[in-house]
């Protein structure tokens, strides 16, 4: 939940401080949310992602941001109790005697990854599998990423154009009031301003945040890989805690291990 807010924090504040400074420069909401302006930005760059990435793509647009602000939870901590209870388990009643207890697992792939233990897959086709399953998540991941960090480039440029486009209209009326062309000029620059805004506010972060998600389930399937491969090979369970919490980071080792 913290993360969750962290993140929707994040977001208020970056539109707080930019929004917020130029309505304190004396700034207006009709100079700031002008239609043909947005429609360069966001349209265009939208546009481009369609065109770079095709339309199946630009539908999952709205489901990987809802990602990002609202993330899945990898509680690693709770993964690798959950071990040690089936190592414990599993040497004093044996290994199939394990399988009732596979739903304390909140996540997919550390069950399955004991279920092929069960069936008596060997260490080597284990790690194969598992091997193989995380590097076509990296590169599902990572296309998903990939969309985000080129729309943060297509933004700004989107932008320059709708401020070229203002400034090619102002230039076109040179010689009339100049009050009006000062006026125009300025509106010509809410066209960069949008660009600029979307792409280091939303686009860039936005893609940030997916591959945290991403290196925060790789996190999980690499412990659960470990704790597969040391409840085949029948490790004690102290054994098998320090294998794991080694895994994570040293303070929370720590804590882990004088619990």
């Amino acid at each position: 939940m913290i993360r969750k807010s962290g993140t929707l924090i994040g977001l208020m504040l970056g539109v707080f401080s930019i929004f917020g400074a130029f309505f304190l420069e004396g700034g207006s909401v009709k100079a700031l949310f002008l239609i043909s302006s947005l429609i360069i930005v966001f349209g265009g760059t939208f546009a481009a992602v369609i065109i770079g990435f095709g339309l199946d793509k630009m539908k999952d647009i709205i489901t990987l941001i809802k990602l990002a602000y609202f993330p899945r939870q990898y509680d690693v901590n709770r993964v690798i109790d959950v071990f040690i209870e089936l190592a414990v388990k599993s040497r004093n009643e044996g290994l199939l005697a394990i399988e009732k207890d596979l739903n304390k697992f909140a996540h997919y792939f550390p069950k399955k990854m004991v279920r092929f233990v069960m069936d008596g897959t060997d260490a080597d086709s284990l790690a194969n599998l598992a091997n193989s399953e995380m590097k076509a998540m990296q590169e599902r991941h990572y296309s998903n990423i990939f969309i985000f960090t080129k729309m943060g480039g297509y933004a700004p440029t989107m932008g320059i154009i709708g401020t070229v486009m203002g400034l090619i209209m102002t230039l076109a009326n040179a010689g009339a009031d100049p009050n009006s062309l000062i006026k125009n000029i300025a509106t010509a620059f809410i066209a960069t301003l949008w660009g600029v805004f979307s792409a280091n506010i939303i686009w860039l972060p936005i893609g940030d945040r997916l591959k945290k998600c991403h290196l925060e389930e790789k996190n999980l399937m690499e412990v659960s890989l470990e704790g597969v491969l040391t409840l085949q090979s029948g490790e004690i369970p102290s054994v098998m805690k320090a294998r794991l919490v080694g895994m994570l980071p040293q303070r929370i080792q720590l804590r882990k291990l004088s619990a």
